[in-house]
């Protein structure tokens, strides 16, 4: 593992929409304050990208670009012309394209890139010479705007670096099909000659579903990144380790093999494997950026091969503590199964609440969660799980914010399968009490995750 990674470290989850402000304002600065004197070590953060309709991080118009939700405009600093020149060619790569995606956005009434005319929607090089000489100042505007996040988001993680603290990424696996990079980069992915995909991203049907889950994303076609020595993955994870100190590779048991969707199919019942080289991609990365910080998100149904690629690489997996109370004494997720080699969560983004979780519960299964943890009833819930995760032999332990404040479902960040009403919770300082940082820095104490190498 990444040395960084074997420091035993304990962190919490809150993304910045979930400040008070929702934005990467002084509440940040006061959010890096709290974690600082609870001895919080680790900021883990959702995809920072342009969300579309449904507000999810996870499905963005870029896998580049930030959120502008995010910038504070009366914060907005004076640009100097000479950086932000240098910068705007630094991001050659994704930025034009990004600006004139959205221009073609507006002007086409939001409706997706493979709809638009032939000539914007091919990019036919007159239309898209015209566009740009007569929508300079505009395309300039959205370049600015993305200079102005990434300046404020690079201060933000320099004053997290000030107080030891480390910002935690995380970057989904598939991007959207109605996105500045598969306009702009239709060669990487697998779709015809009309621009649309011919089998989508989803996964299987399992315990949880019996129809799986149909995301829809396209294809990469691995193919064509293979032959160009991963260009494009390797600007993506570059460009996220500007923005991170470590970053999570979402469903990275698609870089082992994807589950390939016919796109007639209205579910994901009709489908097949196909491995990918992602040995090769990982080989890739690691000569071009080096020892990264790379976490490995290995949840649900995982096969032998997709261990085995996770740990020729040494990259950390995920346990989740709420996943931990069943019958199956090789179930990774229970406390003692889980080793130095792991990130530790008592749940994620996409689950409930600890205290929503163990609301819904029987009455015989909360007492079974008891006994399992070997705790006194009397200890609250939260408590009892957190301590839990913060015991383990786990190098980090991620706890989110909505459990150390012991809220429950109404708190919730994410209900998969659910359209509406997610990623929109916000925490109040008056919500966190005057003892809260105290009381998270004496755990951590307790369970010596001050920082210290693992042994």
């Amino acid at each position: 593992m990444n040395n960084s990674l074997l420091e035993r470290r304990a962190g919490v989850l809150l993304h910045p929409t979930s400040l008070p402000s929702g934005k990467i304002d002084n509440d940040a600065i006061n959010w890096l304050d709290f974690m600082h004197s609870a001895k919080l070590k680790v900021w883990q953060v959702l995809p920072l990208g342009v969300p579309q309709q449904n507000l999810s991080p996870y499905l963005c118009y870029s896998a580049f670009a930030m959120n502008p939700a995010l910038l504070d405009t009366h914060q907005a600093p004076i640009i100097d012309q000479t950086d932000f020149e240098n910068w705007k060619n630094q991001q050659a790569y994704w930025l034009p394209d990004y600006a004139e995606y959205c221009i073609l956005k507006q002007q086409h009434h939001n409706v997706a890139w493979y709809d638009w005319p032939a000539e914007f929607k091919f990019r036919e090089q007159a239309a898209m010479d015209s566009l740009r000489a007569q929508n300079q100042a505009e395309i300039n505007a959205i370049c600015e705007q993305q200079y102005q996040l990434d300046t404020r988001w690079q201060f933000i993680k320099a004053q997290a670096k000030q107080r030891n603290i480390s910002i935690f990424g995380d970057m989904p696996i598939f991007v959207a099909h109605d996105s500045a990079d598969v306009w702009a980069n239709r060669q990487c992915f697998l779709l015809n000659n009309e621009g649309q995909p011919d089998v989508v991203a989803g996964v299987p049907p399992d315990y949880f579903s019996e129809t799986g889950q149909r995301w829809g994303n396209p294809h990469y076609n691995w193919e064509h990144l293979a032959q160009t020595g991963f260009e494009w993955w390797l600007q993506r994870m570059k460009h996220h380790f500007h923005l991170y100190d470590i970053v999570r590779i979402d469903h990275f048991r698609g870089l082992q093999a994807v589950w390939m969707i016919d796109v007639n199919c209205p579910t994901a019942v009709d489908g097949y494997w196909q491995e990918v080289p992602g040995a090769e991609l990982l080989t890739a990365i690691k000569a071009q950026i080096g020892d990264a910080a790379i976490v490995a998100e290995d949840l649900g149904v995982i096969t032998p091969e997709v261990t085995q690629l996770r740990e020729q690489f040494a990259l950390p997996g995920m346990s989740v503590l709420q996943f931990s109370f069943d019958g199956f004494e090789d179930n990774p997720h229970k406390p003692e199964n889980i080793r130095e080699n792991r990130i530790v969560y008592t749940g994620t983004h996409d689950n409930d609440t600890t205290l929503g979780w163990y609301n819904s519960l029987e009455a015989h299964e909360q007492q079974f969660v008891y006994e399992r943890l070997q705790q006194d009833t009397a200890v609250d819930i939260n408590t009892a799980l957190i301590n839990e995760a913060l015991k383990t032999e786990a190098s980090l332990a991620i706890i989110p914010l909505q459990d150390f404040l012991k809220l429950d479902t109404h708190s919730r960040m994410n209900t998969p399968g659910i359209a509406d009403g997610n990623w929109e919770w916000r925490f109040e300082w008056t919500e966190l009490p005057d003892n809260l940082g105290a009381d998270i820095s004496a755990m951590i104490t307790a369970n010596q995750r001050q920082g210290e190498k693992s042994i």
